[in-house]
């Protein structure tokens, strides 16, 4: 799925769920709007080296941030399904800092929220696994 493939059904879901959607502004692949709220997101498709890829475009994104820290904004990093782990290496707790949210899109088009809190993204809320306790101590 190329960068284009993937921009347009991020943009179709969020015109679906009732955001105003511009592409391409400033620089960003992606800006919409609702209810006070703004998004900011950047997007990759497909490509042969998935992992430095995706770290250019939180590099992008960090680039586009606004000036001063602004509650309604938010910030999106747009991936092909398969490119999600790349984008997810990044830790939960520094997305949830920064507000960025990841979203994955599948070959049918359909998108999927990764979150940036515990709560929106468990899978990915831990920076080291913690191993069951056995009642042992040594």
């Amino acid at each position: 799925m190329n960068e284009a493939r993937v921009v347009a059904a991020f943009c179709t879901a969020l015109e679906a769920d009732g955001w105003e959607v511009r592409r391409e502004v400033q620089f960003v692949d992606v800006v919409a709007s609702r209810d006070g709220m703004t998004i900011y997101a950047e997007a990759k498709g497909h490509t042969t080296s998935p992992g430095l890829d995706v770290d250019t475009l939180y590099g992008q994104l960090l680039r586009r941030m606004r000036q001063e820290d602004e509650p309604g904004v938010r910030y999106a990093v747009v991936v092909p399904s398969g490119v999600l782990a790349a984008a997810k290496r990044v830790p939960t707790w520094v997305r949830s800092r920064l507000r960025i949210d990841v979203y994955a899109v599948h070959e049918d088009g359909h998108v999927e929220l990764h979150g940036s809190t515990p709560l929106t993204d468990p899978a990915n809320s831990r920076l080291v696994p913690v191993e069951e306790d056995d009642g042992k101590r040594t």
